[in-house]
């Protein structure tokens, strides 16, 4: 399974036959008390060349005996609301950006949620800003969780009986640890950020024909080196700061995107957020950000004002965007 890295030449997780069925089998044991087997109709509205989709949906359907019905172009968005319209749902899982799209398309609301028992959120960072108004419209939790194509890809999910977004990936899923670690490779106080790291049934082979990435990926312990940022709490639970590669090094703070997103998300007037650092010969890097809006409002100096003040309010100066572009749309990868 290829994964779907943005920079550098893909590589290909192997994934064997233990690893896919021990995935399955952690993701039945977490939803066993809420999912009804020959009972379910689930929405596939991901890829299934994803290895979210694919073992979230199609072949975690085919376990359940569910009716599963395949969105074949999520981005018609009229077109996916009518489909949803046609019988009422109990499972979802899809990306932050396709939940906050679907909010902002006329109809949504007036879909039947009576049966909507799961929403699973994966891929990227799940947002407040759209987590909780999709409660609202919805009635059921946005849930996040995490994984990876070299963890089949399940390593992380919330307790589905949570009352609210949470700002976690949630807890390990059973047979699997997971440990923070700084860059010494020794294990973080809980509360700090260092790496995570996942040993687990899923955790893949390694990569094929890739023998040096392999061993800089997994440890001679056997533990995955994620590549992302995390914490972990007292309970356990485990929040993503970000990517490592993705850290914006700004005046010797670190500073990491999905912060940075997230609070931009939370302006009334932005619809969806993405920044990256761009050189500066004072500061070392700097955030520019590329914002699209929501409906009613207009890409003008005093939004931009706005959106700066709230941002240094939030953040602090050194942190907030130096540079903020509207756009139209924002890229997204399938």
């Amino acid at each position: 399974q290829y994964t779907g890295g943005t920079t550098g030449f893909a590589k290909g997780a192997i994934l064997t036959h233990r690893n896919i069925i021990a995935n399955l089998l952690q993701a039945h044991a977490w939803t066993a008390n809420d999912l009804v087997p020959g009972k379910e109709v689930f929405i596939t509205a991901l890829p299934m060349y994803h290895i979210f989709a694919l073992l979230a949906n199609a072949l975690f359907a085919m376990q359940m005996g569910a009716k599963n019905r395949l969105i074949t172009n999520p981005r018609d968005l009229p077109a996916l609301i009518k489909e949803l319209s046609r019988e009422p749902f109990s499972f979802i899982s899809g990306v932050n950006t396709l939940f906050n799209a679907m909010l902002h398309t006329p109809g949504f609301e007036k879909l039947d949620f009576s049966k909507l028992k799961i929403v699973l959120g994966g891929g990227m960072a799940v947002q407040r800003a759209v987590a909780e108004p999709w409660q609202e419209v919805t009635g059921t939790t946005l849930l996040e969780a995490y994984g990876l194509t070299e963890t089949s890809p399940a390593a992380a999910i919330n307790p589905l009986d949570i009352d609210g977004f949470n700002g976690f990936i949630g807890l390990p899923i059973p047979s699997t640890e997971i440990c923070i670690r700084d860059e010494n490779n020794e294990e973080v106080p809980l509360g700090e950020r260092g790496e995570l790291c996942i040993r687990g049934p899923q955790v893949m082979k390694g990569y094929w024909r890739r023998p040096e990435e392999t061993a800089e990926a997994i440890d001679a312990e056997g533990w995955l080196h994620s590549g992302d940022i995390a914490t972990m709490n007292e309970e356990g639970f485990i929040a993503i700061v970000d990517r490592l590669k993705d850290m914006i090094l700004v005046s010797g703070f670190n500073v990491y995107p999905n912060e940075v997103e997230e609070v931009l998300a939370d302006h009334p007037g932005v619809l969806e957020a993405g920044v990256i650092g761009v050189p500066d010969e004072t500061a070392g890097e700097v955030i520019k950000a590329y914002v699209t809006l929501n409906p009613g409002f207009a890409a003008d100096e005093e939004l931009e004002r706005s959106i700066r003040g709230h941002a240094r309010k939030k953040l602090g100066p050194a942190v907030a965007p130096r540079e903020i572009v509207f756009r139209n749309t924002l890229p997204k990868t399938r």
